[in-house]
């Protein structure tokens, strides 16, 4: 079973992610911020991380940065509300960037895309 590391701050939003991910049949582990998915990718190294950007703590695009410098081949898709964080080049090192909706459809078929 692949391993899914879902980033987001709303807990709610997380919360779906969670059910809607695992129906699919990933295993889903969730970190609220950007310093907490960094300490979970080093606990259980996961299949590909979904990382929103605005977060408190740590940002999802810092984050993004300090785990790709350890672990260069996770796939990270950039799951944000905000479109304007496309054109930041310090995005750019994620291997998809989707818009959130409540459709889930298209951020599921870049996670079996990149799984």
């Amino acid at each position: 079973m692949k391993t899914i590391l879902v980033v987001e701050d709303d807990k709610n939003q997380l919360l779906l992610y969670e059910q809607e991910l695992s129906r699919e049949g990933y295993n889903i582990i969730t970190a609220r911020d950007g310093l907490e998915a960094i300490k979970k990718v080093r606990e259980q190294l996961p299949d590909l991380i979904v990382m929103d950007i605005t977060m408190p703590k740590m940002n999802g695009i810092e984050a993004m940065g300090k785990i790709l410098s350890e672990h260069k081949k996770i796939p990270i898709i950039i799951n944000t509300a905000y479109s304007c964080y496309k054109d930041d080049f310090m995005s750019w090192s994620a291997n998809a960037y989707v818009i959130k909706s409540s459709n889930l459809k298209e951020l599921k078929d870049k996670i079996k895309e990149l799984i």
